[in-house]
């Protein structure tokens, strides 16, 4: 999705550039995002295997097996990210949703409610809670089909509510919220007010929606030049929620300082 040298390549084979992104928040912060060649991906209909880590279906959960080195700006070496986690999926959701005219850019609520369980050897670290399984995929570069987008998920007492909006390519606004009840059925909902959030501190824009058009950065997890990913405090259909927000600016990643960082935080191996 974010590979620079996919771009470069021409966008030719896309199981040329895979990666498995794991990202640990807190005292022992890991972020890993080495992309591999085709030699090193193997797949099958419940398997994916990316260099040394794996992804499995199990038949009630999805198994990640972890096995990477972060990365770090002017670092040479690499700490161990080993581990293994897994997502049982609670409800399961069938329906896709086109983001755009042309379906160009698909999302899947694959799991909006799950359950999961961490266990990290390296570095030592374990726990279990509430999960969420989404996938997005697309027939042209991300680029291409938006200049910015907004998302917004948080668990309900019986369900979740997922909030996507944004600014298509072309400049056309677009703007959603599902909520999915206890057994994954989605149900389009009116959009909450918007809730105007304080930039990152790479000055992306951020937004959100709560009934009361106010919600609080509780943390920043990620802040990138293009990327922002944050924990809020906020109010859907009546109830008090924490959620996950993101906010991208692909004008600033098709940027040529950015793809010239890229490679820095995104390394590639052969194997």
């Amino acid at each position: 999705m974010f590979s620079p040298y996919y771009k470069k390549s021409g966008r030719g084979d896309p199981l040329n550039h895979c990666s498995l992104n794991v990202a640990l928040y807190g005292p022992q912060h890991r972020w890993v995002m080495t992309e591999r060649g085709r030699s090193a991906v193997e797949r099958d209909a419940s398997n994916l295997v990316i260099g040394p880590s794996a992804v499995r279906w199990d038949g009630d959960a999805l198994t990640i097996d972890i096995l990477e080195g972060d990365t770090r700006l002017f670092v040479p070496w690499q700490r161990k990210v080993a581990g293994t986690v897994r997502v049982y999926p609670e409800a399961l959701n069938r329906a896709a949703f086109a983001l755009d005219p042309k379906e160009s850019h698909i999302w899947h609520c694959l799991a909006p409610c799950a359950r999961i369980e961490v266990e990290m050897t390296s570095p030592a670290c374990r726990w279990s809670g509430k999960a969420y399984l989404d996938h997005n995929r697309g027939a042209e570069p991300l680029e291409t089909g938006f200049n910015t987008w907004h998302w917004s998920r948080a668990h309900l007492k019986a369900g979740a509510l997922v909030c996507y909006e944004g600014e298509r390519g072309d400049g056309s606004l677009f703007a959603s919220a599902l909520r999915f009840d206890a057994h994954g059925v989605p149900e389009p909902v009116e959009l909450p007010p918007i809730a105007a959030l304080p930039e990152s501190k790479w000055g992306i824009t951020r937004r959100t929606r709560s009934d009361i058009g106010v919600a609080e950065v509780r943390r920043t997890w990620e802040d990138t030049p293009f990327y922002a990913r944050s924990e809020l405090a906020s109010r859907f259909l009546g109830e008090e929620v924490v959620a996950v927000q993101e906010s991208l600016d692909m004008r600033r990643f098709s940027s040529r300082l950015v793809q010239f960082m890229l490679p820095y935080r995104m390394p590639r191996r052969k194997r």
